[in-house]
C-alpha cells in the first residue's frame, strides 16, 4: 500500500522559460525563488532546502546550501502563457492546448442578453471606451487583468452584498455565454463597492491598443477579508486525467484548496475554496494519515496572491508555513510513499508588474528509499501526473512522459 503526494507551490518559478524574450518579455529576469531565498537570505526553509529548492536555483546567495540527498529536476510549461488553471490541468495529464484568446468586449453583448434573460439587473459601467457589466449591483465582470491578457474573464464581487452561492450562480450564467479558457468567480467582504469601481483598470494589447478592462483584483481588496472562488473551466476532457484514471483501478483522490476548484474530482473527495496554508496542510495531513493507498494534490494559494500583490514579506511568510506543513507530512509518509513539491508557474514579487512570470518550476521529489537522483528537465508539467498513473498501475493520462517509480522500483 503505497501514497502519492503532489503540493504545488503556486507562482513558486524558478527562472524565466527560454522563450520570454519572444513570448512575455515583460517577464525578462524573472525567478520567483531565487530573488526571494537572496532578498531573505538569512532565513531557513529546512524542508525545501533538504528536498532540494537550493538545488533548482544553484549558485544563490543564502545560509541555506544544496542537499545532496535530494531526488530534484525542474520541468518547462507546455501550456502557453503562465496561468493557474491551464498548469493544473497540465499537471494532471491535459495536454496543452493553445487557447483562445479574445478580450471581454468579445462576448459581452452575449454576456448581457444571458444574464438580463436569467433575471439579473444589468448595468453597463465605461472607462477609456470599453465597458464592464455590473450584475444587481454587487458584482462586476470583465477581463481577468492578472492572468494572460484576454484568456480568463472575472466575476468580481462584493460579499456582505451578495452570497458567494448567488456569486456561482451568475458566474455559471455568464460561463455559458463565452469560450474563454477561464470564468473566475470570487469576492471578498469589502467596505463598499467603491474598492472595487476604484480598482477598474484598461490594458493595451500588444500593438499598444486600449483592449482590456477588468478589475484589478489585489487592488480591489478582494483577497484580503473573507475571499472565495470558484474556477470555471471550458474545454478540458476529465475522463482522460489522472483522477479518473485512478478511479479506474480503485485508486482515491483528495484535492485541497485551488486544484480542488479547477480539478474535475468527481469520484474522489474534495477540499474547495480553502486558502489559509495551515488549514490545507492540516486538512493534508489529516487524511494523509487515515488513508493508506491514495493519491493527493494541495495548491498552496497564498504564495500566487502574494506575488500578485507584489508582497515579498508575505510571499516569505507563506513559505515558511507551507515548510512546516511539508515537514509533518515527510513525517507521516511511509517507506512506500512519493511526495513532488512543485510549482505551476512563477509570480515573481520583484518584476515590477502583479501577473504571473513565464517560469520553469521545480520537481523536488522526496522518498524515504530514494537519495541523490537528478530528474533532469521535464517538458511538461504532465510529466508529473503521468508519474501518479504510473505508479499506481493505472491508466495513464492524455499526456505526459512518467518519472518511473513505482513500488517495485522502490
Amino acid at each position: 500500500m503505497a501514497r502519492f503526494i503532489v503540493v504545488v507551490l503556486d507562482g513558486f518559478g524558478i527562472g524565466e522559460m527560454p522563450d520570454v524574450l519572444a513570448e512575455r518579455p515583460q517577464d525578462h529576469g524573472a525567478n520567483t525563488a531565487r530573488k526571494l531565498i537572496e532578498h531573505f537570505s538569512d532565513k531557513h526553509l529546512p524542508t525545501l532546502a533538504r528536498l532540494g529548492l537550493l538545488n533548482t536555483v544553484y549558485p544563490v546567495n543564502s545560509v541555506m546550501q544544496r542537499s545532496q540527498a535530494a531526488n530534484w529536476g525542474k520541468s518547462m510549461l507546455g501550456h502557453e502563457g503562465c496561468d493557474t488553471f491551464m498548469g493544473h490541468q497540465e499537471i494532471m495529464g491535459t495536454k496543452p492546448r493553445a487557447p483562445l484568446q479574445a478580450p471581454f468586449s468579445t462576448y459581452i453583448d452575449k454576456i448581457e442578453e444571458g444574464l438580463i434573460a436569467a433575471g439579473y439587473q444589468v448595468n453597463r459601467i465605461y472607462r477609456d471606451a470599453l465597458t464592464l457589466l455590473e450584475v444587481n449591483s454587487c458584482v462586476v465582470i470583465g477581463d481577468n487583468l492578472e492572468a494572460e491578457l484576454g484568456q480568463v474573464y472575472n466575476i468580481t464581487a462584493n460579499l456582505n452584498l451578495i452570497s458567494f452561492d448567488d456569486v456561482v450562480k451568475i458566474g455559471r450564467v455568464v460561463r455559458k455565454y463565452n469560450d474563454a479558457g477561464r470564468n473566475i468567480a470570487f469576492g471578498g467582504l469589502l467596505d463598499s463597492m467603491a474598492d472595487i469601481y476604484s480598482a477598474i483598470e484598461t490594458k493595451p494589447d500588444k500593438n499598444g491598443n486600449i483592449a482590456f478592462i477588468g478589475v484589478n483584483a489585489p487592488r480591489s481588496g478582494a483577497y484580503n477579508n473573507g475571499f472565495k472562488v470558484i474556477h470555471l473551466g471550458y474545454g478540458v476532457e476529465p475522463s482522460t486525467q489522472v483522477p479518473h484514471c485512478l478511479n479506474q483501478v480503485g485508486i482515491n483522490t483528495f484535492l485541497y484548496g485551488k486544484v480542488a476548484d479547477i480539478v474535475d474530482n468527481e469520484h474522489g473527495v474534495s477540499y474547495p475554496g480553502v486558502v489559509d496554508t495551515d488549514t490545507l496542510f492540516d486538512l493534508l495531513l489529516r487524511d494523509v494519515v487515515r488513508e493508506d493507498n491514495a493519491f493527493f494534490c494541495l495548491n498552496v494559494q497564498e504564495t500566487d496572491l502574494s506575488g500578485h500583490q507584489q508582497n515579498a514579506a508575505r510571499y516569505w511568510n507563506t513559505l515558511e508555513r507551507a515548510d512546516v506543513g511539508l515537514s509533518h507530512i515527510v513525517n507521516a509518509m511511509s517507506e512506500n510513499d512519493i511526495m513532488i513539491v512543485m510549482a505551476d508557474h512563477g509570480n515573481d514579487p520583484f518584476i515590477g508588474h502583479a501577473l504571473h512570470t513565464r517560469e520553469m518550476v521545480p520537481i523536488l521529489l522526496y522518498s524515504h528509499r530514494l537519495k541523490g537522483l537528478e530528474l533532469g528537465i521535464r517538458d511538461t508539467l504532465s510529466d508529473v501526473g503521468a508519474s501518479v498513473s504510473y505508479f499506481f498501475h493505472a491508466p495513464m493520462p492524455e499526456f505526459g512522459s512518467p518519472i518511473k517509480l513505482s513500488l517495485d522500483d522502490i
